[in-house]
């Protein structure tokens, strides 16, 4: 007899014996369903506050980036108007 004729069914009784241990085993650590709510809701509690924090510092950074990004598009405009006027003053001086 070859083991690998056998070895699948050899592979899932092991699997599923031990999936049973796990399961009685759970079953046993004395939490009940009320518990296992209450824990739900802490771990969603604590989710939203870290969701609400990283949305507060996004915020932050993109309220920065656009202060900074407006303040030097409105230096470059002001830069290439003064050059144009500059270029219509040479052009009209009579000099």
């Amino acid at each position: 007899m070859s083991f690998r004729k056998y070895a699948p069914a050899l592979f899932l009784t092991v699997a599923l014996a031990g999936s049973t241990f796990g399961t009685a085993a759970t079953a046993q650590d004395g939490q009940s369903p009320k518990q296992d709510m209450k824990d739900a809701g802490h771990a969603t509690k604590d989710a939203a506050k870290d969701t609400g924090r990283a949305t507060k510092k996004t915020a932050k950074k993109t309220g920065h980036a656009v202060k900074h990004g407006t303040k030097k598009a409105v230096n470059k405009t002001a830069e290439k108007t003064q050059e144009g006027a500059d270029k219509v003053r040479d052009k009209t001086d009579p000099n």
